[in-house]
């Protein structure tokens, strides 16, 4: 299996220090680049040979401008997967964490090896949720709240449906693959369609449409 090649975007050096001597034991994370902020991390993801698979961006509530950044990182690069850490961790961020195109957001004080863990499934997945957070969007995406139109004018094919809901089921495109016996090429078009059909940024984002539309039931079948 190859290396996760891996970002730390954090303006405490001693953290960033212990962080690459803790990665540099693991057998699956290699970190490429470190910044102490979005414009020197900018400067040398441009320079870097090695881009980053996921940044892990330290956030604090006073670096909006660094998320701005990030944000716009998203746009040109769109495959490199974002996990933002916090201290200032609020489950009220969250929706705004996700609709910048996050992949996953958890609190300062996790676990280093729980922290692996989430930097592979966020790789191997897309995104990564912890349980109270799937309470949250449940409870967010109540019945309370009207469903926007936007989302009653898409038509989604059966096929997409049921490749849908296996993402949902965190099944890898190679899973899907297995499981809907049709090639890997073709999960990922219909991945690309889901995409483009609802507006999503990433896998998170059609994880909170199928939420939204009732094709899963968030409690029942995100298996964490």
């Amino acid at each position: 299996m190859a290396k996760i090649n891996l970002a730390i975007i954090n303006d405490e050096e001693l953290l960033v220090e212990l962080l690459q001597s803790f990665f540099k034991k693991t057998e699956t994370i290699s970190v490429v680049i470190t910044a102490t902020n979005g414009d020197e991390f900018l400067l040398k993801l441009a320079t870097n040979k090695l881009r980053p698979d996921i940044i892990l961006l330290d956030f604090r509530f006073k670096q909006t401008n660094t998320l701005e950044k990030i944000k716009d990182l998203k746009q040109d690069f769109p495959d490199i997967k974002i996990i933002v850490i916090s201290s200032y961790y609020k489950k009220s961020l969250m929706g705004y964490m996700l609709k910048s195109g996050v992949n996953a957001f958890i609190p300062k004080g996790i676990s280093p090896d729980k922290l692996v863990n989430i930097i592979m499934e966020v790789a191997e997945k897309d995104y990564y949720f912890m349980e109270d957070q799937i309470n949250i969007l449940r409870k967010q995406l109540s019945s309370k709240i009207p469903q926007p139109s936007l989302y009653e004018e898409i038509q989604l094919s059966d096929r997409e449906k049921e490749v849908l809901y296996l993402i949902c089921q965190q099944k890898t495109a190679k899973d899907i693959s297995e499981i809907m016996c049709i090639s890997k090429r073709t999960v990922d078009g219909h991945r690309t369609n889901l995409l483009l059909k609802t507006g999503a940024k990433n896998t998170a984002g059609l994880v909170i449409y199928a939420i939204l539309n009732k094709i899963i039931d968030p409690i029942k079948q995100i298996t964490l």
